[in-house]
């Protein structure tokens, strides 16, 4: 499809692509060229005897655990998790993301931000929500394009909340995004543990959970999100569907290896499709959850979701692995001291959102990002770029974001909208002829191939 933007669309996205590149970020997208090969790195680390110890008593007093069960231990357990306890970003942790890569991408971001609030009518509050925010670098980078379109948001009320399991990261965000204005809640128990203030005076706020994010209309972000979060993984046998779940090896007891069920499980029996063809099915009923949770809330505030991550339509069969030190590791080894990530199914994401919102999606990231005029953006920054290592950055850090081989066709983009976002206005009828029509809603930007004419 194309659609032409009105004037005031395009006027505001190509406000944002005459902002000149921030030379911090000159060198944070090169670690992740090494997350996207297959290699394993040559030397494993002895296993960190704690969480390998708790892992093996608990399998010891109850019997193999779920893998679901394994990865929320492994990365979410409060003292030893790999998440709690870690700074796995950037170049020198595990992996990088996107938004380390290059400012642009947030900044993409924070145009389509804008344009789905200009698309539900200018709402006077627009709440921003995103779901494990890593370092704070969209967010950052979304806020500066709010500043810049502070003339298009009027008097609206903007507030950014962030969902964030970790203090090591929540305290990262915290400085990159409010410097020393934050400060932890004197209650423990409270759903805010974190307030801040930016230096532009906007409100950020640190949550726990997705549900102690107050109502209001907002605009969800997940950027590689839904892909750490844990899976079910399930095998076709002769006997019918069997989970696989994670076991001590006998024969090594300082080991962990996968088991098929003996019988079939609660979530042998629920998750599986019905008509299932492939052999092998990884299902992320948490994932489901929370997606029930964005669509219950756009459905009844109103706004928007942004689910950006490595996925499938429904598609692929085993994606569960490891990353450590920018290299696949094997997510059995060492538990607690890599990275555990599995391919997001869309598919069911989209069954799990029901029929009460609008799923658009998924999409490859070089189309998505081609769609908000990435390359228009490029042009623009190469032509007042005379410095010829920032220039070769800037080239690089496109290549990475668009080039199918890279991230380009393995990160994808999936969105749910109010189902009001996508209703074409009445024609009317009979002799009452309206002068003044009904305006035509915005195209989805980023779903949408625009043309700037």
């Amino acid at each position: 499809m194309r659609a032409c933007f009105g004037a005031k669309t395009q006027l505001l996205i190509s406000r944002v692509f005459f902002h000149p590149v921030s030379t911090s970020a000159a060198v944070r997208w090169r670690a992740v060229q090494s997350r996207l090969c297959s290699s394993t790195p040559p030397g494993e680390q002895k296993p960190r005897p704690s969480m390998l110890r708790h892992l093996t008593s608990k399998i010891k007093a109850t019997g193999p655990i779920t893998v679901a069960e394994y990865m929320r231990e492994v990365l979410t357990n409060p003292v030893t998790g790999y998440y709690v306890r870690n700074n796995m970003l950037g170049p020198d942790g595990d992996f990088i993301t996107s938004p380390e890569i290059s400012q642009i991408f947030g900044e993409l971001l924070g145009v389509w931000i804008i344009s789905e609030w200009m698309g539900a009518g200018h709402p006077k509050q627009l709440q921003v929500v995103e779901l494990g925010p890593g370092k704070g670098s969209l967010a950052s980078d979304v806020l500066r394009v709010f500043t810049q379109l502070k003339s298009v948001l009027g008097d609206a009320s903007v507030s950014l909340h962030l969902v964030e399991v970790s203090p090591a990261l929540s305290r990262i965000q915290a400085q990159n995004l409010t410097g020393d204005q934050n400060q932890e809640a004197d209650i423990e128990d409270e759903p805010v543990y974190r307030r801040g203030e930016t230096a532009t005076g906007l409100p950020v706020s640190w949550y726990l959970r997705l549900e102690d994010v107050p109502a209001g209309f907002s605009i969800f972000l997940a950027h590689e999100f839904f892909d750490a979060l844990p899976i079910h993984k399930f095998q076709r046998t002769q006997k019918g569907w069997r989970e696989v779940l994670v076991d001590i090896d006998p024969e090594k007891p300082e080991q962990l290896r996968f088991v098929a069920a003996m019988a079939p499980t609660l979530a042998s029996s629920t998750l599986v499709q019905a008509g299932e063809k492939r052999t092998h099915v990884e299902v992320c009923a948490e994932g489901g959850v929370i997606v029930q949770q964005l669509a219950r809330r756009i459905v009844e505030d109103g706004g928007a979701a942004l689910i950006a991550d490595y996925g499938h339509d429904g598609t692929k069969t085993d994606t569960f692995r490891g990353f450590k030190g920018h290299q696949l590791h094997d997510v059995l080894s060492s538990p607690g001291s890599a990275d555990l990530t599995a391919d997001v199914d869309f598919s069911y994401l989209r069954r799990m959102a029901e029929e009460g919102v609008a799923c658009l999606g998924p999409i490859s990231q070089r189309m998505f990002l081609k769609n908000m005029g990435i390359d228009s953006r490029m042009q623009v920054l190469l032509r007042n770029c005379s410095d010829p290592p920032t220039r070769q950055q800037l080239i690089s850090s496109y290549d990475m974001l668009t080039n199918p081989n890279k991230m380009g066709e393995r990160f994808h983009f999936f969105s749910l909208l109010h189902p009001s976002r996508l209703q074409k206005p009445q024609r009317p009828e009979g002799l009452k002829l309206e002068k003044k029509q009904t305006p035509v809603p915005l195209p989805i930007a980023g779903f949408t191939e625009l043309s700037f004419t």
